[in-house]
């Protein structure tokens, strides 16, 4: 069978696949390390991280990339938009913050986190799970303009990212918030194991909304212990340290077709191998993106400079 055409698809990973959520945490591996084992493991591509874990001064950063070959794609910030606006002031300040950085290394897009409902950490509750309809005004309407603002005053596209325990992670949710912001300025971060921990199928968001889509995540969950998670009541946090989030070809959505239906969107997108793992212990991480990128390089996606 011949190999499909992914030519539009870029492949890169991210800090997240070596276990990395917070800025600094002991549990962590150092950045140096993981920028070293994301070249090694074949990547070219990579994610900022949570801000502050690289370098945060531009021309330290570009020469830590060039030094390994690697290119920075966008980073991700989480916002509280649903509070109102004081939390809306404080997002607008991270994003401008972010966006910084990133335009200064050339990278275009912003992946915009909802904040979790539950505690990152332990995973405690620390808000109700629904929100009111004037918070979801608040962070629809909030995300509109964050996204303006990135687009008007740094030349960055802002790709919304749904998540698991937090107010858009079902894909009623996500279909509802494309709904109601304004496609000029919201685009979404398509995060297929965050759609399939819910149960939903990302094919069809593809296929129902593609001018939306600007950005990908590539993840698989484990769709057994999954539905344990979710049948006793856990949170995210210990979904991962259970290993919810699996490598490919080990879990779902299936790979192939869905790579598939994002080659047909004729649109270059960015692909980001994303595998929840905190924490982790330090040596775990690259001999996994080795076989992810050597798998997904399979697949036809790129580019990967695999070792013979």
């Amino acid at each position: 069978m011949a190999t499909p055409d992914l030519s539009g698809l870029r492949l890169g990973t991210a800090p997240d696949s070596w276990g990395v959520w917070f800025p600094d945490d002991p549990q962590q591996v150092p950045w140096h390390r993981f920028l070293d084992e994301a070249a090694a493991a074949g990547y070219t591509l990579i994610e900022l991280g949570p801000y502050g874990y690289l370098p945060t001064d531009p021309e330290q950063l570009r020469d830590e990339l060039g030094s390994r070959g690697l290119t920075l794609t966008g980073g991700a910030v989480f916002a509280g938009l649903h509070r109102g606006a004081d939390a809306y002031d404080q997002a607008l300040a991270d994003y401008r913050q972010e966006a910084r950085l990133l335009s200064a290394l050339g990278a275009r897009h912003v992946i915009a986190l909802p904040e979790q409902y539950t505690d990152m950490h332990g995973g405690d509750v620390l808000e109700a799970s629904r929100l009111e309809p004037e918070q979801w005004r608040a962070l629809t309407d909030g995300y509109s303009r964050l996204g303006r603002v990135v687009q008007e005053e740094f030349g960055l596209q802002l790709d919304f990212h749904s998540h698991a325990d937090s107010h858009v992670g079902t894909q009623e949710q996500i279909e509802r918030f494309l709904d109601d912001t304004d496609p000029r300025w919201v685009s979404l971060c398509l995060d297929t194991g965050h759609v399939a921990y819910y149960g939903g199928d990302n094919e069809a968001i593809v296929r129902k909304h593609p001018e939306r889509i600007g950005y990908v995540h590539l993840k698989q969950v484990d769709p057994v212990l999954v539905e344990q998670v979710h049948r006793e009541g856990l949170s995210f946090a210990d979904a991962v340290r259970r290993g919810a989030m699996v490598e490919p070809p080990h879990g779902v959505p299936d790979m192939p077709p869905l790579l598939d239906a994002l080659a047909g969107l004729d649109a270059e997108i960015f692909t980001i191998v994303e595998q929840d793992m905190y924490p982790c212990p330090p040596d775990a991480p690259l001999p996994i993106a080795e076989r992810t990128a050597r798998y997904l390089g399979g697949c036809g996606l790129g580019p990967v400079r695999l070792r013979p």
